[in-house]
């Protein structure tokens, strides 16, 4: 059996900010000189990774690993759920998708799938030193509580300690973790070793009279008031405010389609560091303009978005932005969007089986079919004005694509990937942005057609920006938690050294 400690963080609801905390333990047991690892039993989002053997994990995982130092591997998150529409998701066990299930299908389904949990957590905590656990949504969700997998009912299976957050940015935190607490078992209440607010702007002497009420109502020590950090790491796709309707505030404006289905938004944040970049997600016409770029994105349900842009308007008014000359790039689905026909003769992607023209400009046929493409890669680009950038990225699609035209960038093996035609370019290539290369000429480019001048807009590689955002939060999260009380929980004394 391990001798691995470990820790986990439940919220009150979603959105609480576990990610983040996790994130920033990750960090900060990792800076105190232990192996570290993320781990959540089910996630369910839309944005997602394919990790070096070509498994899928949800990015929240990905960016824990990254800040402790240590590779993603899909063991952090052996149950993704990818939600295709209000009731059903495409699940993920182990990296690979086992189908389309309704909510109700899974819900009977799930308590199946600890053992692949319990193996995915015991191989990992037979690796490392203390294992960041994170919960779903909140433990006191007393209709899925039966057959929970993911916040009590995981911390019994591994017999972890818990530490709940809650969000006073949202308002009522009190209640929030009062009532959770109370409505826990006993013997869930008792694993409780401590309280968190998080999120706090201000004085926290004035929440003092409420901790102390806090605390002798509850019988559990708050054990931080975390304050509303700016720091500029990627967060959940469904709840981010990086996906609301924002004005354009630098040189150039960059509109981003924020489709129903939008996934894998992470792949622009390197776009949101560039000084003359501007970034900002439009759901409709009015909101559109006149940007300097269009974007499509990636999507999880390409054929159910590509209708929405039709009857949203939207498709027209990009068509008529593209007539004029402005530059287009579809990643993904969004590339799959942008050529003459996408076929489903199975309806594998969109649930019945049909034929959609796409928006026509790429010379471009998809088809889609049941077998999912997952893998890392490396790229140059290929055509002009982005010829000769470095790129790294992966892949992960259902669709396969007949181009019949020049590609967008050439894979390390020398195939073609992607398709450009005229100022309209598209890639399967998630994550393109990353190493600064391809950013520099498309912003380059379109500087040119604006007639700005970029010199001086230097660029931090996207590396060396995420691991100062990675320490920013530890720092923030170590001076406002009571981490002395968090090693206790694990039963540790403190930093490593200091267990010897």
């Amino acid at each position: 059996m391990s001798k691995a400690k470990c820790i986990m963080v439940q919220g009150t609801m979603s959105g609480a900010g576990k990610s983040l905390l996790c994130a920033a333990l990750c960090r900060i047991f990792a800076q105190d000189g232990y192996r570290v690892a993320p781990f959540k039993s089910q996630n369910m989002a839309l944005n997602s990774f394919v990790t070096r053997d070509g498994a899928e994990m949800g990015r929240a995982q990905v960016v824990q690993a990254q800040a402790a130092g240590a590779e993603p591997d899909v063991r952090m998150n052996p149950i993704l759920l990818k939600p295709s529409s209000d009731v059903g998701s495409q699940v993920i066990v182990n990296g690979r998708a086992r189908g389309q299930m309704s909510a109700a299908d899974y819900f009977r389904m799930k308590r199946s799938l600890i053992p692949d949990i319990l193996e995915a957590y015991n191989s990992l905590a037979a690796e490392n030193d203390i294992i960041v656990i994170e919960g779903a949504g909140s433990p006191a969700e007393i209709n899925l509580k039966a057959d929970d997998i993911v916040n009590m009912g995981l911390a019994k299976l591994v017999d972890a300690p818990v530490l709940l957050a809650g969000d006073i940015d949202r308002g009522g935190v009190f209640a929030q973790l009062y009532g959770t607490v109370e409505l826990l078992e006993a013997d869930e209440r008792a694993r409780i070793r401590g309280l968190i607010i998080n999120k706090f702007r201000g004085d926290v002497e004035i929440l003092r009279p409420g901790l102390a009420m806090l605390e002798e109502k509850t019988q559990l020590p708050v054990v931080g008031v975390v304050p509303y950090l700016r720091v500029e790491i990627e967060d959940e796709d469904s709840l981010s405010d990086r996906l609301e309707a924002k004005s354009a505030v630098k040189p150039l404006d960059i509109a981003i389609l924020r489709l129903p289905h939008v996934s894998n938004f992470t792949d622009f944040i390197p776009l949101e560091q560039h000084p003359l970049l501007g970034v900002r997600y439009v759901q409709r016409t009015r909101q559109l303009g006149a940007p300097d770029l269009v974007i499509l994105p990636g999507t999880k349900n390409t054929m159910d978005d590509l209708r929405w842009l039709r009857e949203s308007g939207l498709e027209a008014a990009m068509l008529r932005l593209s007539a004029a000359g402005t530059p287009v790039l579809g990643v993904c689905g969004g590339y799959q969007m942008l050529g003459e026909q996408l076929c489903d003769p199975a309806g594998e992607e969109s649930g019945t089986p049909c034929t959609l023209r796409g928006l026509g400009l790429l010379p471009t046929t998809t088809v889609f079919g049941t077998e999912k493409h997952l893998t890392q890669t490396a790229a140059r680009a290929a055509a002009a004005p982005f010829a000769g950038a470095a790129l790294t990225g992966y892949e992960i699609h259902a669709g396969r694509t007949e181009v019949r035209g020049s590609a967008f960038c050439t894979l390390a093996g020398g195939t073609p990937e992607g398709c450009v035609q005229g100022n309209v370019f598209g890639t399967y290539l998630h994550g393109l942005f990353d190493t600064g290369e391809l950013t520099e000429k498309l912003t380059a480019f379109l500087c040119r057609k604006k007639g700005i001048d970029p010199a001086g807009a230097d660029l931090i590689p996207m590396e060396q920006y995420r691991q100062q955002q990675f320490d920013l939060l530890a720092d923030g999260v170590r001076a406002a938690l009571d981490l002395p009380a968090v090693y206790a929980a694990m039963g540790l004394a403190g930093p490593k050294g200091e267990n010897a």
